[in-house]
């Protein structure tokens, strides 16, 4: 891309390289904005090409079988955090009508749904998207272009972590704002590549994700970001988990092996400057209104 994909500035540079630290072990290229200070993935995989690097068992997001104890620490964070997305979809949205894109194997929508939500899904990923259906019942659809065909209107859309694959940032956006309703809320959760542990980490940061991940947030790229799609951040709130889990991840990345105390001790400090920073965490939660 000679061009930022949010802002569309032709002024770019370097970032740093890196590699996929989690399967192929192939190098990618960081570079960012001048303009709006988004850094990206650049050249990244195509559409196509990029699923054969989500082609993984270990790939923990959309397998809840695998053993170990990455995994169930995964696996507990994430069932404590079902409940805290809930509240918070709960606490904004002014209706019972909510959309989760990549929504995964549907654990967030059946808490939805189970609690009075008439709930529904984007999943592009078969897999998932069809455990999502057979296990909850739950209507999920394979685009977003299908709930336009449809006429559908939601009072609360959901990108958990979301954002940073897809790669039409422009179209998404667009179809976003068709489908949520006139006083809607939209909300984004995204790494925050400014945090303590990013900059700790550095090329070893496991949010990074290459190339999983092609954007790569922060807060001030995100708010450049809301802007040119017309769209006001209500509030910001933080992940604080995902320091513990990030630092993890990053310590294995960048000594080969896990270092247990290290990472928690890290995630801490992570925390700890997040709030003398003002929610300089290491993963963000930003609710939108159109």
């Amino acid at each position: 891309m000679k061009n930022c994909p949010a802002c569309k500035s032709g002024s770019i540079k370097s970032f740093f390289k890196s590699r996929d630290y989690f399967l192929s072990k192939e190098e990618f290229l960081v570079e960012e904005c001048n303009e709006c200070g988004l850094r990206f993935t650049n050249p990244r995989p195509g559409f196509s090409e990029i699923l054969k690097y989500y082609d993984s068992a270990d790939y923990i997001s959309h397998d809840s079988s695998r053993k170990g104890l990455l995994t169930w620490i995964y696996t507990n964070a994430r069932n404590y955090m079902l409940n805290k997305k809930f509240n918070i979809v709960s606490a904004c949205s002014k209706g019972k009508h909510i959309l989760d894109i990549g929504c995964g194997t549907g654990e967030f929508l059946n808490i939805c749904k189970s609690r009075g939500f008439e709930s529904y899904g984007v999943e592009l990923n078969e897999k998932p998207r069809e455990a999502a259906i057979q296990n909850y019942g739950l209507e999920i659809k394979k685009s977003l272009d299908d709930y336009l065909l449809e006429d559908a209107k939601f009072d609360c859309i959901t990108l958990w972590h979301v954002l940073e694959h897809i790669h039409d940032l422009g179209n998404t956006m667009h179809m976003v704002k068709q489908l949520l309703k006139p006083e809607g809320s939209l909300i984004i959760a995204l790494p925050n590549s400014s945090s303590w542990d990013a900059v700790h980490y550095g090329q070893f940061w496991a949010a990074y994700d290459l190339p999983r991940h092609l954007y790569h947030f922060n807060k001030s790229s995100f708010a450049k970001f809301a802007g040119i799609h017309k769209l006001k951040i209500i509030k910001i709130l933080p992940q604080v988990l995902d320091s513990f889990y990030i630092s993890l991840l990053s310590e294995k990345y960048r000594t080969g092996k896990n270092n247990f105390l290290k990472a928690f001790l890290n995630g801490a400090i992570s925390n700890f400057y997040a709030r003398k920073q003002g929610n300089a965490y290491s993963s963000l939660i930003y609710i939108l209104h159109a």
